[in-house]
């Protein structure tokens, strides 16, 4: 008795539509909280309650924006090195760059307000 090859690629398509719906139904309910957060509907996180990362700490905007190409320790990789950068560049020809960028660097607009203030003010003290 020979099996039909067929069975197996309609299990996988099944397999494959059901994950699509279930991805569907969560990603529908994440957009609606991030709606509401963009519209300032939405409940404040502990970390931003107690002020943790409301832009106070710049090392943790750092690695959550920059550290991809201007590496973790600051020391480069597909971005430039700003170890040093500080001694080049004041705080505000800092945050231009990051807002506006430059050369190859995108501009930066999800850094603003006081997450752009405190780590351009860091970076400027990397010298």
């Amino acid at each position: 008795m020979r099996k039909n090859p067929v069975v197996p690629y309609a299990i996988i398509a099944i397999l494959g539509v059901l994950a699509v719906v279930i991805i569907s139904v969560v990603g529908l309910g994440q957009r609606t909280d991030i709606q509401q957060a963009a519209e300032g509907g939405g409940e404040q996180t502990e970390e931003t309650q107690e002020g943790e990362t409301a832009g106070g700490d710049a090392d943790a905007v750092y690695q959550s924006n920059c550290a991809a190409c201007h590496g973790a320790d600051l020391s480069g990789g597909a971005g430039p090195d700003l170890t040093q950068v500080g001694s080049k560049l004041s705080a505000d020809e800092i945050a231009d760059i990051i807002t506006n960028g430059v050369g190859a660097m995108p501009a930066q607009s999800q850094v603003a307000g006081e997450e752009l203030t405190a780590l351009s003010e860091w970076l400027s003290e990397k010298q």
